[in-house]
């Protein structure tokens, strides 16, 4: 089954140029998938696969307290490997069809209080590491962009004068969202001053780089995010992605047009975007709760 594996993996990655992020996806799901049918099934093939099989591995993923969004993944993954074996006649039925999709449960994005967003952009910048660190939050606070979009920008994406940022999203997707007074300040200062000293002579057009001179990767912007946190206070957890939430939901509170934040966040449906008006509702029921009198 392994070679099958390697064959879909390579396809997905030649024929259909997916980003290294969602090829690791697939990797990992499939990886542990075709583990378990050679060792727990005992099975000798992919043609051998059938639905019971399927279904066993996805009541051990629920045994393994796997939430209801990580088995869909696993599962939309599973659908298109076999969907691979069928079209190159790796095997003769799709043993995947009319497995149902768990339903995910809708938890509400945590975000943070206007309080916590001033503490966290607030750090003094006072060498180009706090400088860089400053540029980055703010700039990822103004925009509601992903980790991976901020730490791929290019110096050439930013356009301080007209004060706007371009960004390739998801699927390769363009979108133009408008830099605040603020993030503007932050990237002119750390632009000026913090990365020609952190780039030591070193020629790059990646915007934000570590103190080798080098692109900064996700994981070093997290743990950049987690110290920052914890200096300043913030005692929740807190992930990239919290930002993201906050920059929403504090637009629509603030009157934003919802189509407007779509947009800008680059969700291709709307009703991904809809989530945060849920937020908003229920952060109004707990200001009501607090403050009315008569609650």
């Amino acid at each position: 089954m392994q070679h099958e594996l390697n064959d879909f993996l390579h396809y997905l990655q030649v024929e259909r140029g997916l980003s290294e992020n969602t090829l690791s996806s697939y990797r990992r799901d499939l990886q542990k998938y075709v583990q378990f049918m050679t060792e727990t099934c005992q099975l000798q093939g992919v043609n051998q696969i059938a639905r019971v099989h399927i279904m066993q591995y996805l009541h051990h993923l629920h045994d393994l307290d796997r939430s209801a969004a990580t088995v869909a993944r696993t599962l939309s993954s599973i659908r298109t490997f076999h969907q691979f074996l069928i079209r190159e006649r790796h095997a003769d039925q799709d043993a995947s069809l009319h497995i149902e999709t768990p339903k995910k449960e809708r938890k509400l994005p945590k975000i943070l209080s206007m309080d916590e967003v001033d503490a966290l952009l607030n750090i003094p910048h006072t060498d180009a590491l706090s400088a860089r660190n400053k540029a980055m939050l703010e700039m990822l606070y103004a925009t509601g962009l992903r980790v991976t979009e901020l730490v791929t920008l290019k110096v050439s994406d930013l356009h301080l004068t007209m004060g706007f940022v371009r960004c390739l999203g998801k699927g390769s997707k363009e979108r133009i969202i408008p830099l605040g007074k603020m993030a503007k300040n932050s990237l002119e200062t750390y632009l000026s001053t913090a990365r020609p000293t952190l780039l030591r002579q070193k020629k790059t057009d990646a915007l934000f780089v570590n103190h080798h001179g080098n692109s900064l990767s996700r994981q070093g912007f997290w743990k950049i995010l987690k110290a920052v946190a914890a200096d300043v206070g913030i005692q929740k957890e807190i992930t990239p992605h919290t930002l993201r939430h906050s920059f929403a939901t504090h637009l629509l509170e603030n009157g934003a047009d919802l189509r407007a934040v779509q947009e800008m966040l680059g969700h291709a449906d709307i009703s991904t975007t809809q989530v945060y008006t849920h937020v908003t509702k229920a952060r109004l029921k707990d200001i009501y709760s607090s403050y009315h009198p008569r609650a």
